[in-house]
């Protein structure tokens, strides 16, 4: 075998090795236990509950001693809950668009494992409608000592629709949509 290509193999398996311990330092979420909701709030003072229930998502330990989550929402998939023509509206163009933009995402800037265990400001880039804008969500402080095992990660924040391009219905339905996001991580201990 040609020297030259014997070195360039060897650089990238060495690679991909170093790349190993990155990825199994991530930590699926428990989809058994984790729920991602939404409320609406109409004009009339009536409260919509809306759940996403397909997602993907993970807590990954970076090599820096940080954290990042990551999540993406199935728009195709989301509920409201008891209002089947509220949720096909919630599905349609005029607000999530599932058949243009089929997921909601979200990453989240670098943060320590602390605040996972202390609550506090996690901030990050939320995606939705095609419009990417950063976002800040309060965590709760974990009531357990392994926040996301043994008891929920809890996330709240709310976006404004029009930020997005989401600004239909504005005489039926509020301008701010609230979420609340209690995370569970599959067994194991936090990357």
């Amino acid at each position: 075998m040609n020297p030259a290509r014997t070195r360039v193999l060897r650089a990238i398996g060495a690679a991909c090795l170093a790349c190993l311990p990155f990825a199994a330092a991530a930590q699926a979420f428990d989809s058994a236990h984790t729920h991602i909701g939404f409320v609406l709030h109409t004009r009339w003072g009536q409260q919509l509950e809306g759940r996403f229930p397909r997602y993907e998502g993970a807590v990954r330990a970076l090599p820096d001693g940080y954290q990042q989550v990551t999540m993406r929402l199935a728009t195709a998939d989301v509920e409201i809950v008891g209002y089947p023509r509220y949720t096909e509206f919630a599905r349609g163009r005029k607000f999530f668009d599932s058949q243009r933009y089929p997921w909601v995402s979200f990453t989240s800037d670098p943060y320590l494992p602390s605040l996972l265990r202390e609550g506090g400001r996690l901030t990050g880039t939320l995606h939705i409608h095609g419009v990417a804008q950063q976002e800040i969500f309060t965590v709760e402080p974990a009531v357990c000592a392994q926040p996301g095992i043994g008891c929920d990660l809890v996330a709240r924040g709310s976006v404004r629709r029009e930020d997005y391009g989401m600004d239909d219905w504005k005489v039926a339905v509020r301008a701010r949509v609230s979420f609340e996001l209690r995370l569970r991580l599959q067994s194991g201990a936090l990357p």
